[in-house]
């Protein structure tokens, strides 16, 4: 299991342009905020979601970026569209691109690699924010049917109260132990093919007089897996 990773997530709020692939056209956005893992903008078309797309996304002038993205979230704020976009596929020559682009927002942190690497050394420089990234995925309160293998071979069933493409809730009858390594299939819909996915125990609290709650972070981001399942809700 891999160790979760801190990012700085720098606030930009500065206008920008984006052009998602087979549009043929470019939009006008504002870039709230962003690192190497993600970007949250604001425009006023409503763009793709739920599939992952191609975007060329004009940081300013003379810096223009392209990344394979996934819509994390999408909220309507004041007549505006607001996206949390994941970078699920994005060069090592982009990512050098927002370095740049983020150290001419704020010289005095110099060429940096914090957005290349998990720790931060100044969680207090002006204009980041601390994050954990997988937190940049928006959670969805939905119950799906479980059945989960823990480390001792033993079977369990759950149900899940939210999800997320990086970690789940789910309800038992039992605790689960902590850091206890989970096989994970989350009943489709319609379906006979459940979903797979392995993870591991964050925590695990009371749940009422009988249940159990536990927060499961998952080995990998699963778009495409937890994308099936709202999609097969949704479409009941």
């Amino acid at each position: 299991m891999t160790e979760r990773r801190n990012l700085t997530r720098w606030q930009i709020n500065k206008n920008a342009g984006i052009k998602p692939s087979g549009s043929g056209k470019d939009f006008i956005c504002q870039i709230k905020d962003i690192n190497c893992t993600g970007v949250q903008i604001a425009l006023n078309p409503k763009l793709p979601s739920g599939n992952f797309f191609r975007i060329q996304l004009r940081l300013c002038e003379n810096c223009t970026i392209e990344a394979k993205v996934w819509t994390s979230w999408h909220k309507v704020f004041n007549g505006s569209n607001h996206y949390g976009f994941y970078f699920s596929q994005i060069s090592n020559a982009d990512k050098d691109k927002i370095n740049k682009f983020i150290s001419s927002f704020y010289p005095d942190s110099g060429p940096s690699s914090i957005l290349w690497l998990g720790k931060n050394e100044d969680q207090n420089r002006k204009g980041g924010e601390d994050v954990n990234d997988y937190r940049i995925f928006e959670r969805f309160r939905r119950e799906f049917s479980a059945r989960f293998i823990g480390f001792d071979g033993k079977e369990g069933l759950a149900q899940t109260i939210d999800v997320s493409a990086k970690g789940l809730g789910l309800s038992t009858n039992h605790k689960l132990e902590s850091q206890a390594p989970l096989e994970i299939w989350l009943d489709v819909p319609g379906s006979t093919d459940p979903v797979y996915t392995r993870g591991q125990v964050v925590w695990s609290k009371p749940e009422g007089s009988k249940g159990w709650h536990s927060g499961i972070e998952l080995e990998r981001a699963d778009l495409m897996g937890i994308s099936r399942l709202l999609r097969a809700r949704f479409n009941r």
